[in-house]
């Protein structure tokens, strides 16, 4: 595929092709306005239960996944009532923007939430997530309900087996209500595909929701979950989060296992891992994801129980270096290094030393290293696809370009990629000798039009591949390090940004302690709602 092609693609406005768009329909329908959503949305079910003296409807849903965890376990409400105003809630605001798919029958989710209660009524309790909503991203598998990738070729694929994540959560006691939705094989942070259509940003339904954890952001901003799952090899767990003012974490290599998968060894620059609205919560499920399986030998193999301890720590003194833009190196929207150096002083007011660092590597070299170790990951993963006609008529143009520019490669060319991803690694260790993190952008535009498949031009330099404008991911990714987005607040029109923290290799926890301080100071979770609630 050409580049004239890829950015003809990129002009095209998904779900237009047939009668009227996503945005007009429910503008015409006034469900952009949420005056008509909004007024007595819990009325019922709410009086109910606070005439009980038990926490409402609407107090559940809004409650954070650590409190709502104690009620449950305490008996101080329902797994049944839990999943009624979870359920409830997503009926309202899902249409609104398209976050969860495959979405379960409410008669057998009901039945679940009641043989939660019956366990608990037993003495017999799962786990932090018992009786909790989840709904995996569209990309993980869950045995029994639709994994279609967003792709139509696996729009009627149900696993029989779950991903190592979910069977997790599942141990834990969570109960899953459907899955999030995802682009066409996670390949692009804008979340739209042909199966489910697009999800629509929590603060702003005329933009996008970024991805591939698309909807998964966004159904934790607007309270459809109390957590969840995403995975990240561009940015996905670290661009929506920041779109949708919430926290996404991408733990170090291996920390979280990811498969089973016929292939082990490899795939290691896309991964899974938590998102939040809190820092805790983010932590509190880490510790469920997380911890060796012998079936993925890279994995790590250590305590995840330390992820459930608290998180509070001192951080006067702690030295941090701030990336920005790479010295100059990355194109920017106006306005985001303004906010996100605004958003430094959150760490400042934690006791934290800034300086202003340049890495020791040149950066065109990065992105080059980064397109030949995705195009080697993407061509492994779906050259199979691709051999087969009929298929690959059904793949994006995006993936069918990953997976070309994969099979013209030489195994030196692999080889010679790896080497310079070591050598970045040596570049952020270095650093990591005086600084404690590193911070910078979590991306380099605001959410965008939900129409459109990618941003052309940042800052009047032009975008020559469907992913170049989230370049400033790509470092993080390849170093293997762990890295938590954090809010940065808002800019004028009222949308979201974002911070990445990136920690020393396997400092998982270390990156936690700091978001958790951050956000202790800032509170951009709890004071910056979404319109829709």
């Amino acid at each position: 595929m050409d580049e004239k092609t890829m950015r003809e693609d990129a002009r095209r406005a998904p779900g237009t092709t047939q009668g009227l768009g996503r945005r007009e329909f429910l503008r015409r329908a006034g469900l952009l306005s949420m005056a008509a959503v909004v007024p007595g949305t819990f009325a019922g079910a709410g009086k109910a239960l606070a005439a009980a003296g038990r926490p409402a409807a609407s107090e559940i849903v809004m409650a954070d996944a650590l409190e709502l965890s104690d009620w449950i376990k305490a008996r101080k409400v329902s797994c049944r009532e839990v999943m009624v105003a979870y359920l409830d809630h997503v009926e309202r605001i899902n249409p609104i923007v398209n976050a969860i798919v495959s979405l379960q029958d409410r008669g057998r989710l009901l039945k679940e939430a009641d043989e939660r209660d019956a366990q608990l009524a037993r003495g017999q309790y799962l786990g932090w997530m018992h009786g909790m909503p989840q709904a995996p991203k569209d990309l993980t598998a869950t045995a029994g309900i639709p994994t279609t990738q967003g792709s139509p070729i696996f729009k009627d694929y149900v696993p029989k087996q779950d991903s190592v994540i979910v069977e997790r959560v599942r141990r834990n006691g969570a109960i899953l209500i459907g899955k999030t939705n995802t682009p066409e094989f996670g390949l692009g942070s804008v979340c739209y595909n042909p199966v489910f259509g697009t999800t629509l940003n929590a603060y702003d339904q005329t933009r996008n929701a970024g991805g591939s954890s698309g909807g998964a952001a966004v159904a934790l901003a607007t309270r459809m979950l109390p957590v969840a799952d995403g995975s990240d090899m561009m940015g996905s767990l670290r661009n929506p989060a920041a779109y949708n003012n919430v926290f996404g974490f991408r733990p170090s290599q291996g920390r979280v296992p990811f498969g089973p998968a016929g292939e082990v060894y490899f795939q290691q620059m896309g991964y899974e891992g938590p998102m939040g609205r809190t820092v805790r919560d983010v932590a509190r499920l880490l510790s469920v994801q997380a911890g060796h399986d012998a079936r993925l030998p890279m994995s790590i193999d250590q305590d995840p129980a330390a992820f459930a301890a608290p998180l509070q720590r001192d951080f006067r003194g702690s030295r941090i270096g701030w990336m920005g833009d790479y010295g100059g190196y990355l194109p920017m929207e106006p306005g985001v290094l303004a906010l996100c150096r605004e958003a430094l002083k959150g760490f400042e007011a934690i006791g934290c030393r800034i300086d202003e660092v340049v890495p020791d590597y040149p950066m065109e070299q990065l992105w080059q290293t980064w397109l030949t170790l995705r195009h080697f990951s993407i061509a492994g993963l779906g050259g199979g696809l691709y051999a087969d006609p009929a298929k690959r008529a059904q793949m994006k143009p995006e993936a069918v370009w990953e997976i070309e520019g994969g099979l013209q490669l030489t195994g030196a060319d692999v080889w010679k990629a790896s080497v310079q991803r070591s050598k970045w690694y040596e570049s952020l260790r270095k650093l990591f000798e005086t600084y404690d993190y590193l911070v910078l952008p979590s991306a380099q535009v605001f959410p965008f039009d939900s129409g459109l498949h990618w941003p052309t031009e940042v800052a009047g330099r032009r975008m020559d591949t469907y992913h170049r404008w989230m370049e400033i991911v790509v470092g993080g990714t390849l170093a293997g390090l762990p890295i938590l987005n954090v809010p940065a607040g808002f800019n004028a029109q009222g949308l979201p940004m974002g911070l990445q923290v990136i920690g020393k290799a396997q400092a998982d926890l270390a990156v936690l302690q700091i978001g958790h301080a951050y956000e202790q100071a800032t509170n951009w979770v709890r004071t910056r709602k979404p319109a829709l609630l």
